[in-house]
């Protein structure tokens, strides 16, 4: 059974490269909304996923945006659910395993594989990825199903990436959202986690 510790958001270690920091800062947003006791029952009932690393280390599988957000506030700790081990000294070899079982996204800002060396050891390090973001924003939007497929909206972040362009300040970023609405329901996202099918369909 997963267990839930505690632990200090520096003492994590991300397993991607980048987030949506429109996304973290809704997710901070979040958090400041709530008083000290309402917090910590929130981050209780939202763990960040991690495997067990070599020396102990822990390596965060999923809610990169949560534990961004709590670094950013002075969020003193955030719970873990521990998933399993994986104690593999050599670099190399750690890295590619935690890529084979869908643990790591070593992906940059623009959709590009990159070498694992290139992951930030803590959430304050991650990039940004505007197109993480508008992926976010297009599935609250309707455009897509929320899924248990690993890395899912990044890969509608790519899908995004290549079709549309985002213009500058709020307004532009308004329109990408409608456009990549557009998109999530054409013929063309069919392949894609969470595709909702056309819309208007029943």
């Amino acid at each position: 059974m997963a267990k839930l510790h505690e632990c200090a958001p520096h003492a994590m270690h991300p397993t991607q490269i980048t987030v949506g920091m429109l996304e973290v800062a809704d997710r901070k947003r979040e958090l400041q909304a709530l008083g000290g006791h309402a917090r910590r029952d929130f981050l209780a009932a939202h763990p960040l996923p991690a495997i067990t690393g070599p020396e102990g280390k822990r390596f965060v599988t999923d809610h990169h945006h949560l534990g961004r957000a709590a670094v950013e506030l002075g969020v003193p700790s955030l719970f873990l659910l521990h998933e399993a081990e994986l104690l593999i000294d050599a670099a190399a070899e750690f890295w590619r395993q935690m890529f084979q079982q869908h643990w790591a996204h070593p992906y940059d800002e623009h959709g590009v594989l990159r070498p694992y060396h290139e992951i930030p050891h803590h959430f304050g390090g991650l990039r940004d990825d505007i197109y993480r973001s508008l992926a976010c924003f297009v599935r609250r939007a309707g455009g897509f199903d929320k899924t248990p497929t690993a890395f899912a909206e990044f890969k509608w972040a790519d899908f995004l990436r290549h079709r549309i362009a985002i213009a500058p300040g709020p307004q532009g970023f308004e329109h990408a959202v409608a456009a990549g609405l557009r998109l999530a329901h054409s013929p063309e996202a069919r392949v894609l986690p969470g595709f909702n099918g056309p819309r208007g369909a029943a």
